[in-house]
């Protein structure tokens, strides 16, 4: 028999009160990819200690768009933390872009933070430094286990919330207020 996963593509996974990983506390991951053989994502809310201005310096980039200089980096996750991805609008994309939806775009290009640095990147973008990774099975069980709530993502709350909001914003997508949810989980 085979058992077909139903993908979570372009949808948040909001971590529930009880989620005690040092990595998902509190967060909002945006699904990238999700497969049979496993699932892929970025915390989206989550800023990091440096900003654009500290990455640019460390690639030896210059900023000619002054207002980013403060734009946030944010930590995408745990996996492969010292490789840069960029969540964009699909406006504009370069070499090494995953399509996610007709609207969204994951990728890992140096050439797009070099144009994002020049001004010339895309309308909305989101940096981060990692990202979230499932193997197979793994998500699927997490899930069940009631760590993750899941709701089709929305293209406000991922590119124009602020980061502090948007944990809170995610959950109303799905009509729900966070503080009313327990940290103790229960099965029917």
């Amino acid at each position: 028999m085979t058992n077909t996963v139903q993908s979570l593509k372009n949808h948040f996974l909001i971590s529930m009160p009880h989620l005690n990983d040092p990595n998902f506390e509190h967060t909002v991951v945006y699904i990238c990819e999700h497969a049979e053989s496993g699932a892929m994502g970025v915390i989206i809310n989550r800023p990091s200690s440096i900003d654009f201005a500290d990455l640019a310096e460390h690639l030896g980039m210059k900023i000619e768009a002054p207002k980013l200089t403060s734009e946030p980096i944010y930590v995408g996750g745990p996996v492969e933390s010292e490789r840069g991805f960029i969540l964009h609008s699909s406006d504009k994309q370069w070499g090494n872009t995953l399509h996610v939806t007709d609207e969204v775009c994951l990728s890992a290009s140096l050439e797009m933070l070099e144009h994002i640095a020049a001004g010339e990147g895309p309308e909305q973008f989101r940096i981060t430094l990692g990202c979230a990774g499932w193997d197979e099975g793994q998500l699927e069980a997490e899930i069940a286990n009631n760590d993750w709530l899941v709701c089709e993502a929305d293209l406000d709350v991922l590119f124009n919330t602020p980061s502090d909001m948007q944990l809170t914003a995610a959950t109303k997508v799905l009509g729900l207020d966070m503080s009313t949810l327990s940290p103790d989980i229960g099965h029917a």
